[in-house]
């Protein structure tokens, strides 16, 4: 079995309320969710929160969520719960986990799709992440975006807040990253992932990722041609408005508004 799960809570830091801030008429949360239905890869999706509102909308639309504990600060960690809330629910055990963050509203079906892939390629992998170009050096320099740099087979070296890698080399040309938050889990790794202790560069750069690595773990990276926007903030959320609204897959779920 192969699921979705989409944590989510009211109580972010940046942006109160933010799953279930509307765009174009729908909560947030409810567009990642119906556009991850779509994906025929995964066996089902379902939210994961602590907030009873977030519950009662997505039930209300038909979907699945589960009611998790309120005291965990990582996405990780509340996706970890749920999944074995799951299995003892279904009587199914999961294969794979796809964490996708609720904030990520212009997500399409393959990106997930093609966070997947490298699993049947090696069997060795974990764990896979996407990654998107920054398009901007205001992207750059934002810290509400994760930049990430790779190795040369494809494998994070580092996550941060900070614009890396530098740009201060003339005559170089390098391609900047930013972390996409779609992220599959084997079952037990998941599991493994939740068991380890949070590390110093996790907490400073406040990023789930670095854990792993810090602990010596890969994490392997997946790019995404894709040109999809996070929401972190109420501008954000104004500018995937705008970008969204003439978006094929919308079409889809409009009913729901």
């Amino acid at each position: 079995m192969i699921i979705g799960i989409i944590p989510a809570r009211m109580s972010s830091s940046r942006f109160p309320g933010k799953p279930l801030a509307k765009i174009l008429g729908i909560p947030m949360v409810g567009h990642v969710y119906f556009r991850s239905k779509m994906c025929k890869a995964l066996d089902e999706v379902y939210v994961a929160t602590c907030d009873k509102e977030i519950y009662d909308y997505i039930s209300s639309v038909g979907g699945k969520a589960v009611m998790t504990s309120d005291k965990h600060q990582r996405a990780s960690d509340r996706a970890a719960e749920a999944m074995l809330k799951i299995e003892l629910d279904t009587g199914k055990k999961t294969q794979i986990a796809v964490m996708i963050q609720g904030d990520e509203p212009m997500l399409v079906p393959e990106m997930i799709t093609n966070a997947l892939k490298p699993f049947s390629e090696n069997s060795t992998i974990q764990v896979v992440n996407l990654m998107a170009a920054l398009s901007s050096k205001e992207e750059w320099n934002d810290p509400h975006e994760i930049k990430v740099v790779c190795d040369l087979s494809g494998f994070a070296l580092y996550f941060s807040r900070e614009p890396i890698p530098s740009c201060k080399k003339d005559g170089i040309k390098i391609t900047a990253y930013k972390q996409v938050c779609i992220i599959p889990f084997k079952r037990d790794f998941l599991i493994k992932f939740n068991e380890l202790k949070s590390t110093p560069l996790e907490q400073v750069e406040s990023v789930d990722m670095l854990r792993l690595l810090e602990h010596g773990y890969k994490v392997k990276m997946v790019f995404s041609g894709l040109n999809t926007y996070s929401v972190d903030t109420s501008d954000d959320l104004k500018k995937v408005e705008k970008l969204i609204e003439n978006d094929e897959l919308l079409k889809a779920y409009l009913k729901y508004r």
